[in-house]
């Protein structure tokens, strides 16, 4: 495994953080690390960095324990902060060989992380000089100088344009196919569109932690119909498992049920059994920002 937490619980003065949170995140894997603000999101990536020991259990990266073996933690991790800390004054080649040079890595390495990054065009420019976009990127390719193990990423994407989200989605997917990421966002777009599997925390304890397909399926299921003529919400209600029917616009319904279970075919019997023509019928997974706020009482 390539980050193991076990039992952590974190405490600021009287308030608890985190309490008791477990979960293991393998290699290669994307994973999206959600929560509102105050969740303790930013405490459990301040652990798994070594910036702060956990008060209760144990958190280990790559095998090594973050509390006794913190330089090898730290040999393993690339890290990107929310508030990506560079010299705006420093060119991006020097700052990176500056860093380069405190992680004892070769100058051929700094070449390989700036092309990996897109950097090239904008190497000889001074990090003031660029776009929010590009910065992120000077942080990623710093991240990535040691060719650690495991990048944990907070808020990577904050702040970035439409045009500027796409590169870096793109950038994290394909550092992801050989790596672990671990990234935080409140931007639900770009965990559906990055990862596989998401972590929910909520008041420093986990709400879920499944991968996004399941999640969905777990909670709810909408189907999409449309009939040739207007159907009464009470009489589509009589279906099995039915939570809610909504008459979005003419004769089209969203019916909403709470099953795992594929209901399209349920919607078609009973469509047939009671003389009822189908136009149109589709399903439509739940999007992950409603199960958010299901899930956080948001």
């Amino acid at each position: 495994m390539s980050i193991e937490v076990e039992g952590v619980s974190k405490f600021y003065g009287n308030q608890k953080a985190l309490n008791k949170i477990s979960f293991k995140v393998d290699k290669p894997e994307i994973v999206g690390f959600l929560g509102p603000n105050g969740a303790g999101k930013s405490t459990m990536m301040k652990i798994l960095t070594t910036y702060l020991n956990p008060n209760e259990g144990q958190a280990k990266v790559n095998g090594y324990d973050v509390d006794t073996n913190s330089k090898e933690v730290q040999q393993s991790v690339g890290y990107l902060p929310e508030h990506n800390p560079l010299y705006l004054e420093q060119y991006v080649k020097e700052y990176l060989a500056f860093n380069a040079s405190i992680y004892g890595v070769s100058k051929q390495r700094i070449n390989e992380v700036i092309e990996l990054t897109g950097l090239t065009p904008e190497a000889h420019k001074k990090i003031g000089q660029l776009s929010k976009g590009y910065r992120q990127r000077v942080g990623l390719a710093n991240a990535l100088l040691h060719d650690p193990e495991v990048l944990i990423l907070d808020e990577p994407t904050t702040g970035l344009d439409p045009n500027q989200l796409i590169d870096i989605r793109n950038l994290i997917k394909s550092i992801g196919k050989t790596k672990t990421v671990f990234l935080s966002t409140h931007i639900m777009q770009e965990v559906e569109a990055m990862c596989e599997r998401v972590i929910i925390i909520n008041k420093g304890e986990i709400v879920a932690d499944k991968k996004l397909k399941d999640l969905r399926d777990e909670k709810e299921q909408v189907v999409i119909v449309e009939f040739d003529y207007r159907v009464e919400d009470a009489f589509l209600l009589k279906l099995p498992n039915v939570t809610n029917v909504v008459n979005t616009y003419d004769f089209v319904y969203e019916i909403i049920f709470k099953t795992s279970q594929d209901m399209r075919s349920h919607v078609f019997d009973f469509a047939h059994d009671n003389q009822l023509k189908i136009l149109q019928l589709n399903q439509k997974n739940a999007s992950l920002e409603s199960l958010f706020r299901e899930l956080t009482n948001g």
